[in-house]
């Protein structure tokens, strides 16, 4: 299959409000994980100061964030990832997706999240502690179309806890960057 630019999801204002939140999440001597990478934009920012490995299900943004000199893993969510991370970075697809308005191409894989918008998300809350390092955080890219209260439940449930630590209004959403950690209490 032929690289095709336009199959990767191009950085926008979800991108840099998630970059901004690693930049200042990010402690020396982090090993880090940025799942569903893109261009590579995140990682490759993070790249100056950590070991970081990006993955992506899409072999065109796989393709594209291994020119970008990033090493790429090209995998569903947390499957075939070896070891465990101290930062795990995640912009899921989150946007509510009718049957109707699939668009059934690779780029398809970075905006549907399902009828509810997690469903992806969903996904990850059931596989990302098995990567996760015992004291690690998970940055998250949510939506307030996704469902705040619903995110926090679906990683709760796992016992895991959840806080915002950015939001940013971006057209008729708002963009909420959650850090999530285990609750070892």
């Amino acid at each position: 299959m032929p690289y095709d630019p336009f199959q990767v999801y191009q950085p926008e204002a979800d991108t840099f409000l998630l970059l901004g939140a690693a930049l200042a999440e990010i402690r020396s001597g982090d090993r880090v994980l940025e799942i569903g990478t893109g261009t590579g934009r995140i990682a490759m920012a993070i790249a100056q100061s950590c070991d970081v490995v990006a993955t992506d299900v899409n072999p065109h943004a796989a393709l594209c964030a291994q020119r970008n000199g990033l090493k790429v893993v090209r995998s569903d969510l947390c499957a075939g990832i070896r070891g465990t991370f101290d930062l795990i970075i995640f912009n899921p697809p989150y946007l509510p997706t009718q049957p109707d308005e699939r668009i059934d191409d690779w780029l398809e894989f970075a905006l549907d999240g399902g009828i509810t918008g997690r469903e992806v998300i969903s996904r990850f809350a059931l596989s990302v502690g098995s990567v996760l390092a015992p004291s690690g955080r998970i940055l998250l890219l949510v939506s307030s179309l996704t469902g705040i209260s619903e995110v926090r439940d679906l990683f709760e449930k796992r016992l895991f806890m959840v806080e915002i630590l950015r939001q940013e209004i971006v057209e008729d959403e708002i963009l909420y960057v959650l850090r999530i950690t285990r609750d070892d209490g």
